[in-house]
């Protein structure tokens, strides 16, 4: 979809809000759009971003609620307001002021899916150090008189199974970047998590001086190293794509060695690359390119690190 966009005329920001905008239609990989993804009261709620690399300008959208194409209203965000990034309630009524309509983002899918969880004891969650015992019940939690902090060793609780993010880099025939991410988070997410899709830098990152990267995975682990704004700036320095991308994940991989995560990276002349972190389950990354070199979309493959 975002490459028709391009072929038909349309800017690189086009491409990718049409792009990601289909991928929030379609409920792709149940990750993203409505209907998928339930927080801890059972709600969707949804985070998405857009960055012009020619202007540095952002907009995006997190904890979304009631609002099915996230990565739209992200778009609004850079062409109507002075500001970057607006957040729950407020980024509704904002949606619904610039023509967005309100429509439940619950499925029965996602209905099941937590219910199943409520039946399980909650398991897994995002809680520790609280009482009652968070790997054994639903709570509801509370800080303990005196707590013990258990040190924990920074991995993934995300399922590979259950999260993804649809992350798009466009490059213009002029060497013109833009990025954007949608998602709709971690199942299971204390409700107002945030994670790192719509943080510019982190979920995605675009400068038509040097490149442009997004990301997926474990967001509440990668965002803590904004892993797409780092791997643009060794693409500036010069450094290839793929490498650029190997190089951030390393990166991440000294601190969270479990941590569930890809990049995908891509340079002004359109060069690109990918990297992911390998752990049981995940040893490979799948991502798809279009590209004038191509006759059709490509699913391109790359063996984690």
């Amino acid at each position: 979809t975002a490459w028709r966009v391009l072929e038909l005329g349309g800017s690189e920001l086009d491409a990718v809000e049409r792009g990601c905008g289909q991928c929030e239609m379609d409920q792709c990989d149940g990750s993203v759009g409505y209907g998928g993804s339930p927080d801890e009261s059972g709600e969707t709620t949804l985070d998405a971003m857009i960055m012009d690399g020619n202007t540095m300008e952002v907009g995006a959208v997190a904890d979304l609620r009631r609002v099915k194409n996230a990565i739209g209203v992200a778009r609004k965000v850079i062409e109507y307001t002075k500001h970057t990034l607006l957040v729950g309630e407020s980024a509704s009524l904002f949606a619904v002021r610039m023509g967005f309509p309100y429509e439940d983002l619950t499925t029965q899918k996602s209905l099941s899916l937590y219910s199943e969880w409520l039946n399980q004891s909650c398991q897994p969650n995002y809680w520790k150090n609280v009482m009652p015992d968070s790997s054994k019940s639903c709570g509801p939690y509370k800080r303990p008189e005196e707590v013990t902090y258990k040190e924990e060793q920074m991995s993934s609780r995300r399922s590979i199974h259950n999260h993804d993010t649809i992350g798009m880099v466009v490059i213009g025939v002029s060497g013109t970047v833009a990025s954007g991410t949608s998602t709709n988070g971690a199942i299971h997410k204390i409700p107002g998590r945030v994670g790192d899709s719509p943080i510019a830098g982190a979920g995605s990152y675009a400068d038509s001086t040097a490149g442009g990267a997004a990301a997926t995975g474990d967001g509440d682990i990668m965002m803590r190293f904004l892993p797409s704004y780092q791997a643009v700036e060794y693409m500036r320095m010069g450094t290839d794509p793929t490498v650029a991308c190997q190089k951030v994940i390393s990166r991440i991989q000294k601190y969270a060695p479990k941590f569930f995560g890809a990049i995908i990276c891509a340079n002004t002349t359109g060069s690109y690359g990918a990297a992911c972190n390998k752990i049981p389950g995940f040893t490979q990354f799948h991502f798809m390119v279009s590209s004038p070199l191509l006759s059709q979309p490509t699913e391109q493959v790359v063996d984690c690190i």
